[in-house]
């Protein structure tokens, strides 16, 4: 199917947040040595036209290396999102962003709005300054997304293709097509300025999270500290009793959730998981993710932790925060 433009509501707002599309290097054959998070966001669209009956917005909400995202920024995104969505003239939202976290931004945009408008990230695999960067091309693509008129939810555009925030991944450290979606697959490609879907656009169960929006800056500080580890051949289980050595301490910011990396259908090693078992009988909120890039983790009857389904190990870590913080109010 073949979604149309919409003629109703005139602005797509871009926000910029860094990046390697915004970013610069000594010379334009060098697509790896550059610095992220250079150019403004009103220079990226220079010579960007706006599909016709439309005006294109422009906001700098952060200039950063996504490497270094953090909630602080989280938050003040979402809440210029929201600002921008509750404009009945705004089409949707387009954010520039970098690659390495854009899947987890992407997630938490997703629980906390739960837009009936789009969103709609977009990036590049090559700085600004490339011979041949693919940062306009992927530009152009995301409002595109944002201007179609039955679009909602928060997608990521890249290399021609729209993928939920639900489902995508980086999974590759180079090509410019980096992204994919696992099992679910695309919501479609945009061909020629033209958007076709192929399935439902991103709904988030939750239906947003307006605390978050309204939190302030100590709130923020406050989020809860959610952990990552892996499991592996030769696991141990000593990290996590570091980490409940510095709860039982009273440090400042206590682990209170702990994201299990673990292998195939949730399996992991039983040293780990017995320092696991330790951690949630201490009050420690305990999930298990996949590290397998595609399917879930088919519950068993006699499993003593809870998982994540299919979920990968970054975004269980935003699901566990958010619950957290839900039990918390």
């Amino acid at each position: 199917m073949v979604d149309s433009l919409s003629s109703s509501l005139r602005r797509v707002v871009v926000l910029g947040t860094g990046g390697t599309i915004a970013g610069r290097a000594a010379s334009g054959g060098d697509n790896i040595g550059y610095t992220a998070g250079q150019v403004g966001v009103a220079d990226l669209l220079g010579g960007i036209d706006a599909p016709e009956g439309l005006v294109l917005v422009t906001e700098q909400v952060a200039q950063l290396d996504s490497k270094d995202m953090d909630f602080g920024v989280w938050v003040q995104l979402a809440r210029r999102c929201a600002f921008w969505l509750a404009e009945a003239d705004v089409a949707g939202v387009v954010i520039t962003h970098g690659t390495d976290t854009l899947e987890e931004t992407a997630f938490f945009l997703q629980a906390v709005l739960a837009p009936d408008k789009p969103v709609v990230l977009t990036c590049a695999m090559r700085p600004a300054t490339s011979l041949s960067p693919d940062g306009p091309q992927n530009v152009r693509d995301a409002i595109a997304v944002a201007a179609t008129s039955s679009a909602q939810g928060v997608t990521v555009v890249c290399a021609g293709v729209i993928h939920s925030a639900m489902d995508v991944q980086k999974v590759h450290t180079y090509r410019q097509d980096a992204f994919a979606s696992g099992d679910a697959g695309p919501v479609g490609y945009v061909e020629e300025g033209a958007v076709r879907r192929l399935r439902d656009w991103p709904r988030s169960q939750a239906g947003g999270n307006s605390r978050i929006l309204e939190a302030d800056e100590k709130a923020i500080a406050l989020w809860p500290r959610v952990e990552i580890l892996t499991s592996h051949a030769g696991a141990s289980g000593a990290l996590v009793d570091l980490l409940l050595q510095e709860r039982a301490a009273g440090c400042a910011d206590p682990m209170r959730g702990l994201v299990l990396a673990a292998t195939g259908n949730g399996t992991v090693h039983h040293a780990l998981e017995a320092a696991a078992l330790r951690a949630q009988d201490a009050g420690v909120a305990v999930l298990r993710a996949t590290r397998c890039t595609s399917g879930r983790i088919l519950p068993r009857p006699d499993d003593k932790l809870r998982n994540a389904g299919a979920l990968t190990p970054v975004k269980a870590r935003i699901a566990l925060m958010l619950e957290l913080i839900g039990k918390a109010g």
